[in-house]
């Protein structure tokens, strides 16, 4: 599992796994998105972060609350090809992120503003290393009635990782086989589904494509033994 200690001290090009150099943003290109996207925040309310995936169970940024919500325009989808962390460039498996259209549930932090840009430096450094991803300020509902401006990190279609095919009967082998130095992508999968079961919150995007990629464990477990 990813910790603060770890993300501090990472070297990307390596901590990760082997990622192509030619996808690999600098330290200084993360600057560059992280000043842009504080240009652009819409008022001087606080900074709040959606967190739709691993974010909602290992957060690692410091953060003054945590409340559920709902993202209105965005859905989750497994379309973005991973060749790191918890796949490799032989072995790919396919990592979540959010696609327009539709509604996702999930958690929403809010940071500290006294060190709102050392915490944001972290989560940069964690969900930017090949700048897949475009940190989007959207309007949240949160379940307490309260509406509040979050960044989400949005699938950029334009990015050489992206996939568009993002049916289960595509996605589940390649989530059931890959892995790489951060663990097992089906791992991230069924700890995703068991967050959102905890936190009574749903995505049916995710019913059939947990149910095939355990179906298709259990072949591989059975043609093993």
């Amino acid at each position: 599992m990813l910790t603060r200690d770890f993300l501090l001290k990472a070297d990307c090009k390596t901590a990760f796994g082997a990622i192509e150099e030619s996808l690999l943003w600098t330290c200084e290109q993360r600057a560059t998105s992280l000043a842009a996207t504080l240009a652009c925040r819409p008022d001087h309310s606080p900074v709040w972060i959606f967190g739709y995936g691993s974010l909602m169970w290992n957060p690692v940024f410091e953060s003054e609350e945590a409340a559920e919500g709902t993202l209105s325009g965005w859905h989750r989808a497994f379309c973005l090809r991973l060749t790191a962390g918890r796949g490799t460039a032989t072995q790919p498996g396919r990592m979540l992120a959010l696609k327009d259209g539709g509604q996702t549930t999930g958690v929403a932090f809010r940071l500290p503003e006294q060190t709102l840009h050392e915490e944001l430096t972290l989560l940069w450094k964690r969900e930017m290393v090949t700048g897949c991803y475009l940190p989007t300020w959207c309007e949240l509902a949160l379940n307490d009635g309260r509406r509040v401006t979050a960044l989400a990190f949005v699938m950029d279609p334009r990015h050489a990782l992206y996939e568009a095919d993002t049916c289960p009967t595509t996605t589940a082998p390649l989530i059931a086989q890959a892995s790489g130095p951060l663990g097992s992508n089906a791992q991230y999968l069924f700890s995703l589904e068991q967050e959102l079961n905890k936190r009574g919150l749903y995505d049916d995007c995710l019913t059939g494509l947990v149910q095939r990629v355990r179906e298709l464990q259990q072949c591989h477990v059975g043609r093993v033994g």
